[in-house]
């Protein structure tokens, strides 16, 4: 078992810089002469370019990006109507494939014919109104 090992030539010495002059990689070691490059962290920024105008300075910047926004999931009236459960949460609304992610809202578009207690994240007004005119409740879970 000792003596399984690569065959010849599939591995290569690692290069043994900073080993004295006759190495051929001695004094400055592969590092060329000043800069940052030479020194021990020649960490840069990962956005600098070499001096030329950075990509994020170059691109036109508009509008205003809300960082904080929620993006909810749209589930109408209509598509929990044909659901066999009287209640409803965001987790049997994805594995009947009405939703992919969360948070949930639920938008008011549709009829209801039977009374369901929902569960989602957020309700439209008409959603919920139709909700409780079918003699259903509504739930909101927080996020």
């Amino acid at each position: 078992m000792q003596d399984i090992r690569p065959r010849k030539g599939a591995t290569k010495k690692r290069k043994r810089v900073g080993c004295g002059t006759g190495s051929g990689h001695g004094k400055t070691s592969t590092r060329g002469h000043k800069g940052s490059g030479q020194h021990s962290a020649p960490n840069k920024d990962l956005r600098f370019e070499g001096g030329q105008m950075p990509f994020y300075r170059r691109i036109p910047k508009r509008g205003f990006q809300n960082h904080t926004r929620v993006s909810y999931e749209a589930v109408n009236l209509s598509s929990l109507d044909g659901m066999p459960d009287a209640r409803i949460t965001p987790e049997e609304m994805r594995n009947a494939g009405l939703v992919h992610k969360l948070p949930v809202k639920v938008l008011g578009n549709g009829e209801l014919t039977r009374s369901l207690q929902v569960a989602a994240h957020a309700f439209s007004k008409g959603a919920k109104e139709k909700i409780e005119k079918a003699g259903g409740s509504v739930e909101v879970l927080k996020w």
